[in-house]
């Protein structure tokens, strides 16, 4: 029997200790490490190299979960990251979703719910929990229906996707650059690019587009 080395990555000890609690009954599940937040669990990540990450989404400041789950995928491509969250929101799930998560679970699901997700991330497939499954497939849909070319669809590096955050909160130019230790007129570039691959025009078609994405809202 091949057992699940776990690690729970939530900011809130009772939520940690109920989850410890409840795989800890399982017999091919092992809770080998906590954590508290992003940068604890990158680091404890990289120690313990866990099968599995429990992941909370929203954390204190600093690294949420969706970024220490985007650092964690690419130091440890083979760690599967699950999502516990409070958070039923599409913007939420797609975001995880690109940043490498397999599974997204809400906090009010049933136990077994739970461990199923557990069970089928650890075996390297995906688990939506049924409104977010629901979600993903009405999403498509509305490509489809659109016209829009998803085969060509293109995603915002990093990079761009932290250029467009700080764009959408009203940053300058200037002092993006300043923020981010480069040039001006990298940014500029940085700027453009989001510009093709979204297909906008306009700096204020970038704020609703980041608003309408979430960019604004975590952490």
């Amino acid at each position: 029997m091949q057992v699940i080395r776990t690690l729970i990555v939530d900011d809130h000890a009772i939520v940690r200790a109920g989850v410890k609690m409840l795989l800890g009954k399982q017999q091919d599940i092992e809770v080998v490490g906590e954590a508290a937040d992003g940068q604890e669990a990158i680091e404890k990540a990289l120690s313990l190299k866990p099968d599995l990450v429990i992941m909370d989404l929203s954390m204190p400041p600093g690294k949420n979960g969706l970024e220490a789950t985007r650092e964690l995928k690419q130091s440890l491509p083979d760690t599967h990251v699950l999502i516990l969250t409070m958070h039923d929101d599409e913007n939420y799930l797609f975001r995880v979703l690109q940043a490498g998560a397999s599974g997204y679970v809400l906090k009010n699901a049933l136990d077994s719910e739970l461990l199923s997700a557990v069970d089928a991330v650890s075996q390297g497939r995906a688990y939506l929990h049924p409104s977010a499954a629901k979600s993903l497939v009405e999403d498509f849909l509305s490509r489809v229906n659109e016209g829009e070319d998803l085969s060509s669809y293109k995603r915002l590096s990093n990079r761009e996707e932290e250029i467009l955050t700080f764009i959408a909160k009203g940053y300058s130019n200037k002092e993006i650059a300043e923020t981010l230790y480069i040039s001006v007129k990298t940014v500029e570039s940085h700027k453009s690019k989001i510009m093709d691959k979204l297909g906008l025009h306009k700096r204020h078609e970038l704020v609703t587009y980041a608003m309408k994405k979430g960019l604004l809202d975590l952490g």
